[in-house]
This record gives C-alpha cells, structure tokens and sequence, in this order.
C-alpha cells in the first residue's frame, strides 16, 4: 500500500469515527464511545505503518525514555524550596513598595503637591 494512502485512510477513517459519534446521538453514549475508540485505533494502527508515523512512534518513546532518568526532588528538598521562594518573593514586594513609596513621594515633591 503506498504510504500516501495509508495516511489518507488514517485521517478518513479518524473522521469517520468523529462523524459517527456526533451522528449516533441517539445511541448510549457507550456505544459512541466505542465507535469513536474502534475508528481511532483503526487510524493509528494504519498510520503507524508509515514513515511519519514511526518518527512520531520513535519519539514518544524517546520522550518516555528521557522522562525516566527525571531525578524529582524529595518531600523535603521541594518544602525547603518552596519556602525560600515565598521568603524571597515577600521580600521583594516590601522592597518594591518602599521604593514605590519613595518614588511617589520624590514625585509628589517635585510636582509641588506636599
């Protein structure tokens, strides 16, 4: 089959499942759900055959491989964090606003306000 077919037959058959799910509006939304499902994973097991679809199949799972070696932070080193960055942040709004205060008062001088 040549793979130009097999991508238009993918997204025809993608859509077929979307338009029979909206068309099936009288049926139990199981059986939509089903119809849906079944054409989708008809399209995929077809698009996955093509060039573009191993590329993307490839991804994925370098993608899966990379998260893997993730190393997260422990319960204590994200508590520890997270408090150091509310310190720093309540810091430097009081910073802020005192050189906004400053500023406005400055201002207010030189307009001739005070």
């Amino acid at each position: 089959m040549n793979i130009n077919i097999r991508i238009i037959l993918s997204f025809l058959l993608f859509a077929a499942g979307l338009a029979g799910f909206y068309l099936l509006s009288g049926q139990p939304t199981v059986v939509r759900v089903l119809v849906l499902l079944g054409a989708i994973g008809l399209a995929t097991q077809i698009f996955s055959k093509t060039l573009q679809g191993k590329e993307i199949i490839e991804f994925i799972n370098n993608a899966v491989t990379e998260g893997k070696k993730v190393v997260w932070p422990s319960k204590r080193e994200t508590f520890q964090m997270t408090l150091v960055v509310i310190v720093l942040v309540t810091i430097m709004a009081i910073f802020l606003g005192f050189v906004d205060i400053g500023f406005s008062y400055i201002i207010n001088l030189l307009l001739g306000r005070e």
